[in-house]
């Protein structure tokens, strides 16, 4: 089997994922980044009232039409707490921001624009015009008004609004479900104390990271050790728990000790395909076992995380109903590049924005993928397309962000 591009890989993950159709409603206060299933309108009006959009006073425009005119204040309204009689001529009544506007008042004249009299009255300074600083009822939204669409992600001035329409949950669609399987008989879970020959298992907590950070809930399977029966077992479980995407790391490849692949065209799975012309991450699986999706994704955790970040972050986003993340920003090299081979390469890179804010990209000099720690310093990934030819210090260069630079 011919090695896919990164470009023709992930069009084929995508061709078969749907967006999810399952829908729940949830508390407002969980709804962050949840996409909205359906309309949702307003079940009131806001605001409910005229009311006064800064203290002052309120007063009758005719009253006030020339500077100098000396009013009787007859009372106050604040938030909570109205003023229940009529504002007649040369009256006026102390507002406070919020407060409904008493009847018979049609402008509010700041404090500012007034002084008080020794007698209690007020003398304005300036001459405001009609309606000046009254918001009136209804001018946000009126009840019915469907000021919400389905297919909206819920953020924090999305989710303000809902409460507003007094709303307290809300109809969303369901996050994906994706289980992680880690393979291997080396591998340990964090915390433990190694025997000869065993690693720690880290690449499944990064995996989830980036699930979750694209609306995913995640079913973390464990470590499996290299054999068929345990690797169909927790299979079996993700099947039973019903997930729609099945993550699998390491085993994909068809070594002597990698049973992945083998033991999930033993449980049904029909596989699309599993290598592609990058680096890291060239050994990547892909298939469908019962409509779930099957990311076999390598052992290497560098391999893995440039991974989930190109295919399995996608793919999540479209079964959530989200649009997709834009991640490739310009930039210019700080270093020279080899030319490249026939594989897409990601480097990993330092990013640092001059004062013109444009990014300059510092490959690191070490990018050997088994070095977590160098890819958590990365800001970005700069991409070096198969059969680059050399660039030079200064050239512009295409970057996958990982971050924002320090």
């Amino acid at each position: 089997m011919s090695l896919l591009s990164v470009e023709e890989a992930l069009q084929r993950i995508l061709a078969r994922a749907n967006p999810l159709r399952r829908t729940e409603r949830v508390a407002l206060h969980e709804c962050l980044g949840r996409v909205l299933a359906e309309n949702v309108a307003a079940k009131l009006t806001h605001p409910p009232f005229d009311n006064s959009a800064m203290d002052g006073y309120a007063v009758r425009h005719e009253d006030i039409a020339e500077v100098g005119a000396e009013l009787s204040v007859i009372g106050q309204s604040a938030a909570g707490r109205r003023f229940r009689g009529d504002v007649k001529g040369g009256e006026a009544v102390r507002i406070f921001t919020g407060a409904p506007v008493p009847a018979g008042a049609d402008t509010v004249i700041i404090q500012e624009d007034t002084e008080k009299l020794p007698d209690g009255r007020i003398r304005t300074l300036f001459a405001p015009a009609k309606g000046r600083h009254i918001r009136l009822a209804g001018q946000d939204f009126l009840a019915g008004d469907v000021a919400l669409s389905a297919g909206s992600a819920l953020d924090a001035g999305r989710l303000t609004l809902a409460a507003g329409m007094n709303h307290r949950d809300l109809p969303v669609f369901a996050r994906p479900k994706i289980a992680i399987i880690a393979t291997g008989d080396e591998l340990l879970p964090p915390g433990s104390s190694l025997g000869p020959d065993q690693i720690i298992a880290s690449n499944s907590f990064g995996i989830a990271a980036v699930a979750r950070d694209n609306e995913a809930d995640v079913l973390d399977l464990g470590i499996v050790g290299d054999d068929r029966t345990a690797i169909a077992g927790a299979v079996a479980k993700a099947q039973a728990a019903q997930v729609d995407v099945l993550v699998t790391l390491g085993g994909a490849s068809v070594g002597d000790h990698d049973l992945v692949q083998s033991t999930l065209l033993g449980c049904g799975m029909t596989l699309d395909f599993w290598r592609i012309a990058m680096r890291p991450g060239k050994p990547l699986m892909v298939g469908d076992l019962d409509g779930v999706t099957v990311l076999g994704l390598p052992g290497n955790p560098v391999s893995s995380l440039v991974c989930a970040l190109l295919f399995l972050e996608p793919l999540t986003r479209k079964l959530a109903h989200l649009p997709p993340r834009s991640r490739l920003v310009d930039a210019r090299l700080a270093a020279t590049l080899p030319a490249n081979d026939r594989r897409q390469d990601y480097i990993r890179a330092r990013l640092t924005l001059e004062a013109d804010g444009s990014l300059v990209a510092h490959p690191f000099p070490r990018q050997d993928s088994s070095m977590v720690s160098i890819f958590a310093q990365s800001d970005g990934l700069i991409v070096r397309r198969p059969g680059a030819p050399e660039a030079a210090s200064g050239e512009a260069c295409s970057v996958f962000r990982l971050r924002d630079p320090a």
